[in-house]
């Protein structure tokens, strides 16, 4: 059983649809600290379709217009997911703040499992020298 992650912040953000005409459709989304979750009705009642931050490369092309903020997610096998928010809400900056804690972490871990890895090896290497 998935554990429910806290969320950061919910509400509605607007996405560009991937077909000819490039509507833009409203989304619920949930902010978590590992997740995006995007819900197509409004109502998390449907499945929704979720970008982990393992699979998010950056947040992108920010551009402001007197009544919009539109924003891109690139994703790390290089999709580009383009949304827009009201001027106030400052989504692109609460995905960009959770992107960047997630990044963050992962590297510390990381830089740990590789730290713990080289004294492993460090002792084996000693334990192999006093061997007789």
């Amino acid at each position: 059983m998935k554990m429910q992650a806290e969320v950061i912040r919910e509400g509605e953000l607007e996405k560009r649809s991937d077909s000819l005409f490039q509507l833009w459709k409203k989304k619920l989304v949930v902010l978590t600290k590992d997740s995006l979750s995007l819900f197509p009705d409004g109502h998390k009642r449907t499945k929704g379709k979720e970008l982990g931050f393992g699979s998010i490369l950056k947040v992108d092309c920010v551009e402001r217009t007197g009544k919009y903020i539109y924003f891109t997610i690139v994703t790390k096998d290089r999709k580009e997911i383009d949304f827009r928010c009201p001027d106030q809400s400052c989504w692109n900056a609460s995905i960009t703040m959770a992107l960047i804690d997630f990044q963050n972490k992962r590297a510390i871990q990381d830089f740990k499992s590789r730290q713990e890895m080289e004294q492993a090896a460090g002792t084996q290497e000693r334990r192999l020298a006093r061997a007789p």
